[in-house]
């Protein structure tokens, strides 16, 4: 029997169309909201830590 390349494509992009949407539920899910807004506010953190870190850090290259 052999599998013929259009039902290959086809499951192929079931495929793909499920992974897609299982990322999709992960990343949404509330259970990930604190961790993700966590992230999203590490760029931030060391100005929060100490606001005088970019000026000293600033003269520490001068």
């Amino acid at each position: 029997m052999m599998i013929d390349i259009n039902t290959l494509r086809g499951l192929a992009t079931v495929f793909a169309m499920i992974a897609f949407l299982a990322v999709c539920f992960w990343a949404y899910s509330s259970k990930r909201k604190k961790q993700f807004d966590e992230a999203a506010n590490l760029p931030f953190m060391d100005e929060f830590a100490s606001p005088n870190a970019a000026n000293q850090e600033l003269k520490h290259h001068e």
